[in-house]
């Protein structure tokens, strides 16, 4: 099969049919072999209606439909688990990613040899102060942190080699961080296309301003699982004992000077009066404790039990 195609969604009923007609008419214009996998992510409206209605129609329809609202991380590691195309493209529901896009980034997987190719929404239609603005300091962030140099992390259009998408475990809300976890499982050629961003046609953003301030805490938490995820001793561990060191010497060095001074018949004030005692004995509990998290946090890591994220109601 030459493409899956993976679109997540919430409450997008109206948008749906459309979405779908018009990808159908890219996948017979090119002469595609492909599958359409809707995620249902806990709906409120018709959407899983509508979904029905097109799988009757199409057999190329497949669905998934959750419980309630787990996040689009989710929804899109249940629908990658679900995969059986060379290439998987995903996009949004809302017709702001345009089906026409999709032979271009095909062909940059299949013939140019790309393990992700994300898309670039250059020209947006979306709010300058609320979208705009935050979603520019974030890619910057997101670039220096990351060292993966895409102009735009969020973009839903993005196509996979099918290797990228079995070895890469969405999580979390990392969905816009897909690249930077391809990255780190050693998938290197990541590219980018110039796609087109249409003005939403139906409903309204799912998304707020709140997206930002997560995404960014989201960035913190993927650097340090990068480099101390499965060793987090080697951060934690190495943090506490060089705390430790310093309020020993710290502790020893106050007692000796007291032992010098009564030695010379110097006047000396009791350690536990000296200020320097209680922050050298502080620093030496915080190493401690330090280096019990990174102790701790390599049983955590050594014994992880599987952990199931959402609950599938329905697939079809």
């Amino acid at each position: 099969m030459n493409l899956s195609i993976v679109i997540p969604l919430l409450n997008e009923d109206e948008s749906l049919k459309e979405l779908h007609d018009w990808i159908v008419k890219v996948m017979q214009a090119n002469q595609y072999s492909y599958e359409i996998i809707f995620i249902d992510d806990g709906s409120t409206d018709d959407s899983w209606e509508v979904i029905t209605k097109l799988k009757e129609k199409n057999p190329n329809v497949r669905a998934i439909r959750f419980l309630r609202n787990f996040g689009k991380s989710q929804a899109l590691h249940a629908a990658f688990k679900e995969t059986r195309g060379d290439v998987i493209i995903t996009m949004d529901a809302d017709l702001q990613d345009s089906p026409d896009e999709i032979p271009e980034l095909y062909d940059m997987i299949v013939k140019d040899g790309y393990d992700l190719v994300s898309g670039w929404k250059k020209k947006r239609y979306d709010s300058v102060i609320r979208k705009n603005l935050p979603s520019k300091l974030f890619n910057w962030a997101a670039r220096k942190t990351s060292g993966v140099q895409l102009n735009d992390f969020n973009c839903g259009l993005k196509s996979y080699h099918k290797d990228v998408v079995k070895n890469v475990e969405v999580y979390g809300e990392m969905h816009r961080y897909v690249p930077v976890l391809a990255k780190n499982a050693g998938f290197s050629k990541i590219g980018e296309k110039v796609v087109i961003h249409q003005a939403r046609k139906y409903g309204v953003s799912k998304f707020g301003i709140d997206r930002f301030i997560n995404g960014f805490l989201d960035l913190i938490s993927i650097w340090f699982l990068a480099r101390f995820g499965k060793r987090p001793m080697h951060l934690f561990g190495l943090m506490g004992t060089i705390m430790f060191i310093v309020g020993l010497f710290a502790a020893g060095f106050i007692g000796a000077l007291k032992l010098y001074k009564l030695f010379i018949g110097e006047k000396a004030i009791l350690i536990t009066e000296n200020p320097w005692f209680y922050i050298a004995l502080t620093t030496m509990i915080i190493g401690t404790q330090l280096f019990l998290a990174g102790f701790i946090g390599e049983l955590v890591v050594r014994n992880k039990p599987h952990e199931t994220r959402y609950k599938i109601k329905e697939v079809i």
